[in-house]
């Protein structure tokens, strides 16, 4: 099963349409997530849409294994995770989590990260990648063995930190029962007053639970789209690969 993070407004795309049906190459980029998925392999998708929600659900309408989670309020990406609560009950084996705004979301990283999963069984485990210019992502954190052992948003970062190239990419896989445990634990306890999907790794790990971090994702799949500059470089790396 997927969950696909699609309720946001991206106000900076200069557009009244919710931000994951703007037209990447002429398509909304929200159907490249969904194609990536199905392709890889998932056959449930879960859609969390909220901002015009009825323009996400006619666009996807009749697709075949995709469903619909309603977030009403914006209330950061753990609130929309819980959403899903309904789907994610009594379900076993993987959940993997993407944003809906990532369009260059590559068959063969979902693929590479669903096979570790299945290799390793873990609690949770974050598709990562390594950026050249890591600046304004939150850099993973490992120990002396090269285990995960946490997330550094940028600004948090110390000098050490800021040199580490490995990122987080906003995609994940959990096991379910273990996606569900750490939503019952998210708290609202930061500067913005949100729940954020990125602490649920935190939450295993502290609960003494098997989280990794596998850098199976291209620095390509690192460019979403939040302007239209964004939009731009986007369009031509997908030239570049043939995608158009």
């Amino acid at each position: 099963m997927a969950i696909v993070l699609a309720a946001g407004k991206g106000t900076r795309m200069e557009s009244e349409l919710p931000k994951v049906l703007v037209p990447v190459a002429g398509r909304p980029m929200v159907r490249y997530v969904v194609d990536a998925l199905r392709e890889a392999g998932v056959q449930k998708i879960v859609v969390v849409v909220g901002y015009k929600a009825e323009l996400v659900q006619q666009e996807l309408a009749g697709e075949p294994g995709v469903d619909f989670a309603l977030q009403t309020e914006q209330l950061g990406t753990g609130h929309a995770v819980m959403m899903c609560r309904d789907y994610l009950m009594g379900r076993t084996g993987p959940v993997i989590i993407v944003t809906g705004d990532s369009p260059m979301l590559q068959v063969s990283s979902v693929r590479s990260l669903l096979d570790e999963f299945a290799t390793t069984q873990p609690a949770c485990l974050l598709g990562t990648a390594h950026r050249d210019d890591p600046t304004g992502l939150g850099r993973i954190v490992r120990d002396s063995d090269g285990k995960f052992v946490g997330i550094v948003e940028h600004k948090d970062c110390t000098p050490e930190q800021l040199k580490v190239t490995e990122v987080n990419m906003s995609t994940y896989v959990f096991n379910a029962p273990d996606l569900s445990a750490s939503l019952d634990r998210l708290t609202t306890n930061n500067a913005q007053g949100e729940y954020y999907v990125t602490d649920c790794p935190g939450i295993l790990l502290g609960a003494g639970k098997d989280v990794r971090a596998l850098a199976a994702l291209q620095p390509c799949e690192a460019l979403s789209v939040n302007t239209l500059a964004d939009l731009a470089v986007v369009e031509a790396e997908m030239k570049k690969m043939n995608k158009d």
